[in-house]
């Protein structure tokens, strides 16, 4: 029989920034195997400071679900990294295995606030040194 785990409730101040980062993107775990003894899932936090931009990066074999709190973000993907989506406020946002993007936060003076859910048990970030089409500020 399998071990038996108990509803765990996971407050702000137990988010752990010991995770897989890229820069411009501070993470947070919540459920992972280390705070709540998660087996299958990872889902997290996530703060996109005002103006902030990430590195060129992908999230490997992982699925990535993202539910906007607050706030504007725009992932810049395709093979030369121009084709952009938008997501605001109360917009979901799927990402698939492997597939390469940057993100910017499209306000200077509004945070974006994100909660993230992985396919994988932990955060997975694979940043893409020197991609061709990265954007100035990621090289």
């Amino acid at each position: 029989m399998a071990e038996s785990l108990d509803v765990r409730v996971v407050g702000p101040e137990e988010r752990d920034p010991g995770t897989a980062q890229t820069p411009g993107l501070q993470r947070f775990a919540a459920v992972s195997a280390g705070i709540t003894g998660s087996q299958r899932m990872w889902m997290g936090y996530a703060v996109l400071e005002p103006g902030g931009k990430t590195g060129v990066h992908h999230h490997g074999e992982s699925e990535t679900a993202i539910y906007v709190i607050s706030g504007v973000t725009r992932w810049w993907v395709g093979d030369r990294l121009d084709d952009v989506r938008e997501a605001r406020a109360g917009d979901f946002v799927f990402i698939p295995p492997g597939i390469v993007h940057w993100e910017q936060n499209a306000s200077d003076t509004e945070p974006v606030e994100m909660v993230v859910a992985r396919s994988t048990q932990e955060a997975i970030v694979v940043p893409v040194s020197g991609h061709p089409h990265a954007p100035e500020h990621a090289h």
